[in-house]
């Protein structure tokens, strides 16, 4: 199945170069979001593959009521806003109510819907009218072919401009797994398809009032998921992971991410990312 999406020159999908979104978990501050994002721009422009710019505002769904959560809206949207006038890059950040997605979109060329509220009908229809882009990741409690539903209710609103995104399934409790014959199910539901690398190495609320995590594992699920044809990766990163105010049991070094960038460019090469069935 060709899946195809078209923002001004970038094209994401079956035939067109991986999409690298990458970028810290939350923002921090202009020249911190400046600088990550001039490096991942310059390794993805190296190994010819797309790069958008990704940084969150807010954390809304934190673990602990004592954990930290951005800058807010209005400081978050300047940052990215400096981030795509300075660089030229594509921004994305999430949204977690309806009302953010207008002031949002005038900034952000894709508007990410959270895993946990993917069926928030009213918050999809209000990125879908925007007018940008809408990635939804899938929440961890629904199947990959429950999918179909959210990209119903998103084409419903006139919105055709959707990326669906894999981040794991519940397994039990403080664990997630990524099932790969559901990957190849949500990607035969039409549009491109994103895999979350560092979320999917989530231990969820096994870290004593915090998320823990195996970065580790993350490089491993990059090149599988690129293998399996998947049309962009999600990857959290930071110059120093550990004194990160979000996710820093998960987000990558922001040092491996070249050779992260560079592995998987060569892998896609290599994918028939159409043939999803043999």
């Amino acid at each position: 199945m060709n899946r195809f999406l078209q923002i001004d020159e970038t094209t994401i999908g079956t035939d067109s170069p991986l999409l690298i979104i990458a970028g810290p978990c939350v923002l921090e501050n202009k020249q911190h979001a400046l600088d990550l994002a001039e490096q991942l721009q310059c390794w993805c422009n190296e190994a010819q593959v797309s790069f958008i710019f990704k940084g969150s505002f807010d954390k809304a769904n934190r673990t602990s009521v004592f954990s930290k959560r951005g800058p807010g809206i209005e400081q978050g949207l300047d940052i990215l806003l400096a981030v795509k006038e300075n660089l030229g890059c594509m921004v994305t950040t999430d949204i977690h109510e309806a009302q953010h997605a207008e002031p949002v979109s005038k900034v952000a060329d894709f508007l990410q819907i959270p895993a946990f509220l993917c069926r928030q009908t009213d918050l999809l229809v209000a990125a879908a009218e925007s007018g940008a882009v809408v990635n939804v990741k899938k929440g961890q409690f629904l199947s990959p072919d429950e999918m179909r539903n959210v990209v119903g209710k998103l084409q419903e609103a006139n919105c055709d401009k959707i990326i669906l995104t894999e981040r794991g399934s519940f397994f039990g409790y403080n664990r997630l797994v990524n099932d790969f014959i559901g990957l190849g199910d949500m990607m035969e539901i039409g549009p491109p398809v994103c895999f979350d690398v560092t979320h999917s190495t989530q231990l969820p609320g096994a870290g004593k009032g915090c998320t823990a995590g195996r970065p580790d594992r993350a490089f491993l699920l990059a090149k599988a998921a690129t293998a399996a044809g998947v049309d962009a990766l999600f990857l959290e990163c930071h110059e120093n992971p550990s004194i990160a105010p979000c996710d820093a049991s998960t987000m990558q070094p922001i040092q491996k991410m070249q050779e992260i960038i560079n592995t998987c460019a060569a892998i896609a090469l290599t994918v028939d990312r159409a043939k999803v069935k043999q």
